[in-house]
This record gives structure tokens, C-alpha cells and sequence, in this order.
């Protein structure tokens, strides 16, 4: 596909996972792309890389302009990056309630904020904000982040609604358990990761985490200019979690 041909993006938290597979994609389907990270590092042949830390307003303003700059104009933001956290409401300390509120949320926000002007002058001005199933399937010991991308998903809906008028789709996608190294830490820290896996895998309808492909697929379709009539659009790419109710696998053949 070449959907995206003469298009410029950026996509935040770029150098790994869900945010690498995106600058892939965009990149595959015609855009020229940047990443947005704090460490830019090995990133594929052709996609710039801008160090960038979205908790510093300035920074991020400066890394904007920097892409504006460089390629003349800007089209496409996937505000992806995005930190976790683990702990029931009982866990987490005031400092990490706010870094990660800051990561999370005020970090999109800012991303926004400097490429906003810049979108206004492209003829198909999309943002896609990485949310998650958590924003409302209620999970263990993820209070924190549960409330971070809550956030982000009325964030979503509000930026779409104050933004439409000016030519600027503004939706984003909800993953659910993704494969990335981000959960290789996670695991990494636990007592048992290849149960913690698998416990990971069962979770999820369709049996397995999803991967970042999926993810940047979805992330790609709503960015893209042939999909002009997605606006405030949540998009799940979760295995099934959001929707579905099934009996486990030992009940299959059960008719109640």
C-alpha cells in the first residue's frame, strides 16, 4: 500500500515494540517518518530519529519543529509513548502516581500541543493516541495505569471533538496484553516468568498477547487518509477481552 505517500509522521516512543512496528509500517505504506524517543537509537535505515523526552515541554516543542523543519510539514502524530506500573491503590507513592500521569497523559498532551499548529496545514491531519483495555476492563494490581489511559481515552474523545472542524482526526487504538519487550521486563521481574506468561496468554479470548504488528496495523488504518470518516473512534486490538465471555476451554463441549 501507498497510502501515505508524501505524508510526514511522528510517532513517540518509536525505538521499540508497538512504537518500532508503527514507524515500520508508516514507513512501508509511503511516510516519511520520525521517532520521538529518549533514546533513538538503532531505528531502520530512512527514519530519523530526534531525541526527545515528553515530560519536557521544551524538548518536545523542539523535536516537532525539528521534523517540521526537516520535511517541510507534518501529518500523521501516534502518541505512543508511555510508561507502566504495577500495584493495587495501596502501592503506588505520590511520585509515581504523577511521573507516570506525566508520561502517560501530560506527555500526549504536549506532543499535541506543538503539532497541532503544524497539522492544521495538512490536507489529512491525523493523531492516534495508544490507549489500552485497561482504560475500562477493570484488572489486578493496575490501578495506576488503569487510570492513566482511562485518561487517555477521554482525552480522545475530547481532542476529536475540538479538533474536527479544523481537518484533524484525532482517535486511538486500545491493545490489550501486547508482546513486547516492555512485557519481557515485567515478566523478567516476577518469580515465575513462563507462568506469568502463559497466565498472560490464557487471559485473553483468542489465547495468546497480541502482537506489536497488530497493534501498529490498527494504529496505521486509523491514521491512514482512506479511513477520512473514523473520528472519536476507540479501536480495539485486544484478542477478544473488550467483548467476549468464553467458557474455559474444559467447558467447551458444555451447552450452559
Amino acid at each position: 500500500m501507498s497510502d501515505f505517500e508524501g505524508l510526514v509522521a511522528i510517532v513517540t516512543g518509536g525505538a521499540s515494540g508497538i512504537g518500532l512496528a508503527t514507524a515500520i509500517q508508516l514507513q512501508g505504506r509511503g511516510a516519511e517518518v520520525a521517532v520521538l524517543d529518549v533514546d533513538p537509537s538503532g531505528l531502520p535505515e530512512g527514519v530519523l530519529g530526534v531525541k526527545a523526552d515528553v515530560t519536557d515541554d521544551a524538548e518536545v516543542k523542539a523535536a516537532v519543529d525539528t521534523v517540521n523543519e526537516r520535511f517541510g510539514r507534518l501529518d500523521v502524530v501516534v502518541n505512543n509513548a508511555g510508561i507502566s506500573a504495577v500495584g493495587d491503590v495501596t502501592d503506588n507513592s505520590d511520585q509515581e502516581w504523577l511521573h507516570v500521569l506525566n508520561v502517560n497523559v501530560v506527555g500526549m498532551v504536549r506532543v499535541a500541543r506543538h503539532a497541532v499548529p503544524h497539522l492544521r496545514r495538512s490536507p489529512c491531519a491525523a493523531i492516534v493516541n495508544t490507549c489500552s483495555i485497561v482504560a475500562w476492563a477493570g484488572m489486578e494490581k493496575r490501578t495506576l495505569y488503569s487510570a492513566s489511559k482511562g485518561a487517555v481515552y477521554a482525552l480522545t474523545l475530547a481532542m476529536a471533538a475540538d479538533h474536527l472542524r479544523e481537518g484533524i482526526r484525532v482517535n486511538c487504538v486500545a491493545p490489550g496484553t501486547a508482546d513486547t519487550p516492555w512485557v519481557d521486563r515485567l515478566l523478567g521481574r516476577t518469580a515465575d516468568p513462563e507462568g506469568e506468561r502463559a497466565a498472560l496468554n490464557a487471559r485473553q479470548p483468542m489465547g495468546r498477547m497480541v502482537s506489536a504488528d497488530e497493534v501498529a496495523f490498527a494504529i496505521a488504518y486509523l491514521a491512514s487518509p482512506l479511513s477520512s470518516a473514523s473520528v472519536g473512534t476507540v479501536l480495539g486490538v485486544d484478542g477478544g477481552m473488550h467483548g467476549l465471555r468464553l467458557r474455559p476451554a474444559s467447558q467447551q463441549g458444555s451447552r450452559y
